[in-house]
């Protein structure tokens, strides 16, 4: 099967460079274009199975392809992104609802982008009223338009499995991970409960060690006590002998 081409039209290299990073890697070919001229230029040319267009673009503006690409009846066949810094810049020139191509804020991540790639193909399949070509202009073949269309889908298709694949797998870590942790929790909770017993055992222990001291030092010092009365009563009898 052929490699699909995407067309990416963006005076950001960052932003080319994030769209051909987030595709899977050998399922399609990725044409960059770095103003709307050259952009408009590749359409022509390459007759692409998509096109992102950012809306705000050096020689041609973002507005000016679009409106060629409507212009024309193969072009517009082309399933259409269109990609903005900020929404109001797209809606202040094309009214919403954006019926047969997709919009997408800067910056996007993998998901949003393959959601878009994905509305933007089925909104392209829409019937409309036929505009006039413009001059200059030349024409692609419809059958390989849609042949390329069908490819694309495909092959999305299966990115969004093998990202939801992904998405499953890190849950399943997660899941694992968590499991994990509330078993160390409950194992670190099952020592500290022993520990604690053992020291509470330790304690009164010595509390009964020292209980028992107390009590042996009150009667040594009544022994001692006794004893010096006894002492005291035998010197008196001795001196009353002597005496």
């Amino acid at each position: 099967m052929a490699t699909s081409k995407i067309l990416v039209i963006d005076d950001s290299r960052v932003i080319r460079k994030t769209v051909r990073d987030m595709l899977p890697e050998g399922d399609f070919e990725v044409i960059e274009a770095k103003d709307g001229l050259e952009g408009i230029n590749f359409v022509e040319t390459e007759h692409p199975a998509l096109i992102m267009l950012d809306f705000i673009l050096p020689k041609m503006s973002g507005w000016e392809v679009f409106q060629r690409i409507q212009a024309h009846p193969e072009y517009q066949k082309i399933p259409l992104v269109l990609m903005s810094g900020k929404k109001e810049e797209v809606t202040s020139k094309i009214t919403e609802p954006f019926e047969y191509f997709e919009f997408i804020e800067k910056p996007f991540d993998r998901v949003i982008l393959a959601e878009a790639i994905r509305v933007a193909m089925t909104k392209a399949r829409k019937a409309r009223p036929r505009m006039a070509e413009l001059p200059g202009v030349g024409s692609g073949t419809e059958s390989q338009s849609n042949e390329e269309i069908a490819q694309l889908q495909t092959q999305l298709t299966r990115s969004s499995e093998q990202i939801a694949q992904l998405q499953t797998a890190t849950t399943a870590e997660f899941q694992q991970l968590q499991a994990k942790l509330l078993a160390a929790d409950r194992s670190q909770a099952a020592a500290i409960k022993e520990l604690t017993a053992k020291f509470e055992v330790e304690r009164q222990t010595q509390q009964l060690e020292h209980d028992a001291t107390v009590q042996k030092v009150i009667r040594l010092e009544t022994d001692v006590d006794t004893l010096k009365k006894q002492l005291g009563q035998l010197v008196v009898l001795i001196k009353k002998r002597l005496a």
